[in-house]
């Protein structure tokens, strides 16, 4: 075995440009699985994170249109015990009504009643605050779209459907990063929302988020098990089908295009040291003459590949991280931001130097077996 490393590395420092050739042909091939795969992975994530990861994953209703959820304390504490994937449970109370602006007209708006500890890490509105601070007892949140359009100052008149009103104090304006909802959207307490649209006692609907936003399917059948007859659950997966088979065809052209990249480094890996075979076959004849077993001769060349192929993931691996993090200081949006942020998942960049290892390894077997069948005394013979 030493004495195969031995030759093998001989070979290598003796072609030294053929051997830089390879090492930088394997690092081109890592390099590109590396980026493109952290590009997809980080484009993925924040696709992730904007459509479901500050929104409800599973919803838990009433069956009929408009029903309400009552002993919804006891349900919401069953819910944290029974389901360890649960990340946050909270209760909610959503109620359409009106919001009367400064100059007198009525502005519709959905009302969302939050337990505020608990809804702040599903929505993170402590995070999207523009100015002032979490709504307390009769104060309200404000999306800006709304407060610039209404007018608003300090207080709020709002308006049920059937004509009772309340005056409520604006604790702050939010941006949530969608028209539609900084627009439309006004938060307060659950208490606030339940008395001015009489639930009493009870809740419009359960929202919950879970660590795994992909098993949100799996959470959500095995939560509707232990629910009351009346009650559903349903998950953000099987209402947003077309992000999820977007999601998934990004996944899966990664993977082609990371296939025939490998596919390629491979067919070039074998085909230069199948030359590399006929440019040594005098030497190996001649090392063979002298004792070299078959078993050594093969042994050389697959060193060489594995040899090729760790400097090739090393090189790889940094020029492809490389390239990764200068796209995100030449890919800005207008406000100076990444326009996909950097997403590294070292597991993905451990398999990716070792899958080019494994490659450059067995590429190296055609040459190895080629290099065994060579008759010394042929060799020899004609040079």
């Amino acid at each position: 075995m030493k004495t195969a490393i031995k030759i093998a590395w001989r070979f290598l420092t003796h072609a030294k440009g053929q051997s830089i050739l390879i090492a930088i042909g394997i690092a081109v091939g890592v390099s590109v699985q590396v980026f493109i795969g952290s590009l997809i992975a980080g484009l993925q994530a924040e696709l992730v994170d904007t459509a479901i990861g500050r929104n409800t994953q599973i919803t838990v209703t009433a069956k009929t249109r408009g029903g309400v959820i009552k002993g919804y304390q006891a349900l919401v504490e069953q819910i944290e015990q029974s389901q360890p994937e649960a990340l946050h449970v909270s209760p909610v109370v959503d109620a359409s009504g009106f919001l009367r602006g400064s100059d007198g007209s009525d502005f519709p708006i959905l009302l969302r009643g939050f337990e505020m500890e608990r809804s702040d890490g599903i929505y993170r509105i402590s995070g999207a605050l523009v100015s002032g601070q979490l709504p307390g007892k009769g104060e309200v949140l404000v999306g800006k779209d709304l407060a610039l359009e209404a007018g608003i100052v300090d207080t709020v008149t709002l308006a049920t459907p059937r004509g009772s009103t309340r005056e409520a104090k604006v604790s702050g304006v939010f941006d949530l990063g969608a028209a539609a909802l900084n627009g439309r959207w006004v938060i307060s307490n659950l208490e606030l929302a339940q008395s001015l649209f009489s639930y009493k006692d009870q809740v419009s609907s359960i929202e919950m988020q879970v660590k795994d936003p992909f098993r949100a399917d799996i959470v959500a059948q095995s939560l509707s098990a232990h629910l009351p007859e009346e009650l559903k659950a349903v998950d953000w997966k099987s209402q947003n089908e077309q992000l999820l088979s977007g999601l998934n065809g990004q996944s899966i052209s990664s993977l082609m295009i990371q296939v025939f990249v490998l596919f390629s480094v491979v067919l070039a890996i074998a085909s230069v040291l199948a030359i590399s075979v006929l440019q040594k076959s005098k030497q190996l004849g001649i090392l063979k003459a002298i004792g070299i077993s078959n078993r050594n001769a093969s042994l050389v060349f697959l060193t060489e590949g594995f040899l090729l192929g760790v400097a090739g993931a090393v090189l790889g691996v940094a020029l492809g991280l490389g390239l990764a993090f200068a796209f995100t200081k030449f890919a800005l949006n207008p406000d100076g931001t990444p326009v996909i942020a950097l997403f590294i998942d070292q597991g993905f960049v451990v398999i990716s130097a070792a899958i080019a290892v494994l490659s450059a390894t067995l590429a190296s077997l055609i040459p190895a077996r080629r290099s065994a069948r060579l008759d010394p005394m042929e060799v020899i013979r004609n040079g």
